[in-house]
């Protein structure tokens, strides 16, 4: 299949002031130390021979690279996964019934793994029969249009449809049966979706800041950035093979404010703001991620693109991380470890090699991050730099939405806005373009004593992975119980500035616990009695923003029944809460 080259002009800029402030006041991605870079370890030239090749279009693992490979890497090579969409199999699948395709491997592991490719995953553990569908949705923004359509899906499902917002400002829709695929993707098209290419080793939403383009303080609107990637990762969303073989998921953002809302520190590949002789462009940050064994921050490439240039770089990373990315254990299949393995410069050597002109700029010193930036937040009413407008920030809880919800926002939207919907990584939703003479009706609309424009202060920062409710490899249940923790938790205390409290049903951290203020991972516990419960490892510290970081287990295995008084303990010793019998006393 040929590659894919495509010319992006950036879009026209609006720094506000960044490149005047002081030095010391800035974030860099670039290495800490002002010497030349290392050279690269030597690796033998064997290891870096490509694992993959191309055959009939698609990129498959070669022969001699298939000892010791894992289980998933043997599905893919048995049955190409992208021929569902691109050679039309699903339409084939669908009308098989699903006694007749438990009887067969290939059919089996069609609906378990292979269908991840197009965006569904078989709940089979809690849902037997029903799929969740997870979307592109590039910058986290979509239509009214589009959320009618896919809530006209779920609700034929009843109580088993339901849509979450996910942590990489996404959609996911659940309750699907296979029968009903086809007609699905085909509505998806029509209204400007898709779900090709979102799930198992491929890349995921690219993620941007949220008020792209309205923000009065942007350093630069995101949106056509990552509507470039996402494009060209899947062609136009008709499928690119040429990208949906990696080792493992890979993630991708484009920072476009001081306040990091993208949160570029656990991103395979971060593109940072930065001037270079007098130029706009990004440098690059490579390798965050979270896994169930090891969970790593980004770091500095010591490379700068220009803003018309950023496909290339992409593109390369890609392939590098594509053609010797580590195929075995799947726990160490991420990028980071193959950049710990190549050393940075000998990674970064290799990215080189699979840019067009084999030239690849070293990173700009001039970043346009403010270090020392208080984070916003965005609920609420907030003035656009379009004169005349505002953006309300609404609060999801735990980002569950119902069918009729999902025709509420999409109304509001039409009603009192553009007909747009912005989605966060912290599971919310924001309404732009909206006439400051139409605020005050639009705030004394019903749906929003339910999606409120001022929830608590613990539930502004409040976030939950699925759990088991639909989730196989949850340990426990995540949605309800976080919402009725904190509930309680604020019966107890008074808090004075916000805390992010983060839930994940297990180790593979969906829930995103490390860059939480305070984090719960699921966990088998033990109680009084000693009868095994659902529990959770406690992490406290994770910090977002310009000094990032990640959080530390504080407390392995609490029962979950003992969570309240610990969070209560926390917050008051860590986090200058008064406890409400103490408050109504100094009252």
């Amino acid at each position: 299949m040929a590659s894919l080259s495509v010319k992006f002009l950036a879009p026209s800029l609006q720094i506000h002031h960044a490149n005047k402030l002081p030095k010391s006041t800035r974030l860099h991605a670039t290495p800490p130390q002002a010497v030349a870079p290392s050279p690269p370890p030597e690796i033998d030239t064997a290891r870096l021979e490509p694992r993959v090749e191309e055959r009939d279009g698609y990129f498959v693992l070669k022969e001699k690279f298939r000892q010791g490979i894992n289980p998933q890497e043997k599905v893919k090579i048995e049955k190409e996964p992208m021929k569902l969409f691109m050679e039309n199999g699903i339409e084939e699948l669908a009308n098989i019934p699903f006694e007749e395709i438990e009887q067969s491997k290939l059919t089996k592991d069609d609906i378990d793994v292979r269908l991840k490719w197009l965006g569904l995953f078989h709940r089979r553990k809690h849902h037997y029969g029903r799929f969740m569908m997870r979307l592109k949705l590039p910058n986290g923004i979509t239509t009214s249009e589009q959320t009618r359509y896919l809530a006209s899906v779920i609700r034929k499902y009843g109580k088993d449809g339901c849509a979450d917002i996910t942590t990489r400002q996404n959609w996911q829709i659940r309750g699907v049966v296979l029968p009903d695929v086809p007609e699905i993707l085909r509505g998806l098209e029509q209204v400007g979706l898709t779900s090709l290419q979102s799930g198992m080793d491929n890349v995921r939403n690219a993620v941007g800041n949220p008020v792209a383009g309205i923000d009065p303080e942007e350093i630069v609107d995101t949106r056509p950035y990552n509507n470039l990637l996402s494009q060209l990762i899947t062609a136009n969303s008709r499928g690119n093979p040429a990208f949906s073989n990696l080792p493992r998921k890979w993630n991708v953002c484009v920072v476009g404010s001081h306040d990091l809302y993208e949160h570029p520190h656990i991103n395979d590949l971060a593109y940072m703001p930065a001037m270079k002789d007098g130029r706009f462009g990004f440098n690059l940050l490579v390798g965050g991620f979270f896994s169930a064994k090891r969970c790593a921050e980004a770091i500095p490439l010591d490379a700068w693109v220009p803003a018309d240039d950023i496909f290339p770089v992409c593109k390369a990373i890609l392939e590098a991380f594509r053609d010797l990315g580590a195929r075995g254990n799947r726990q160490k299949a991420r990028m980071m470890w193959l950049i710990d393995e190549l050393g940075i410069e000998g990674f970064r050597a290799e990215v080189v090699k699979r840019m067009p002109e084999q030239e690849l700029e070293r990173a700009a010193a001039e970043e346009l991050i403010q270090k020392d930036w208080e984070r916003r937040d965005y609920f609420g009413v907030h003035p656009q730099k379009q004169e005349g407008y505002s953006f309300i920030g609404l609060h999801i809880p735990v980002g569950r939405l119902e069918a009729d919800d999902m025709d509420e926002l999409a109304r509001l939207a039409d009603q009192y806005g553009s007909g747009e919907l912005r989605l966060t990584v912290e599971q919310n939703i924001i309404i732009p373009d909206i006439q400051n003479s139409n605020v005050d009706s639009l705030l004394k609309e019903p749906l929003l004593t339910k999606l409120s424009p001022e929830p608590p202060i613990l539930m502004k920062g409040l976030v939950a992975c699925t759990g088991s409710q639909f989730c196989g490899q949850a340990i426990i249940e995540t949605k309800a119980r976080a919402l009725k923790i904190t509930e309680e938790v604020e019966r107890r205390v008074a808090v004075r500035r916000p805390v992010r409290m983060h839930w994940t049903g297990c180790p593979n951290t969906c829930g995103q616990v490390q860059v939480a203020d305070i984090g719960f991972m699921g966990c088998l516990a033990r109680n009084e009695a000693g009868k095994a419960v659902e529990g959770a490892d406690v992490f406290l510290g994770g910090k977002i923003g310009s000094d990032s970081h990640l959080g530390e287990v504080y407390k392995k295995g609490v029962p979950c029944d003992d969570l309240v008084p610990l969070i209560v303990e926390l917050l008051v010793e860590r986090f200058g809460a008064v406890r409400r019998q103490r408050e109504e006393d100094e009252d």
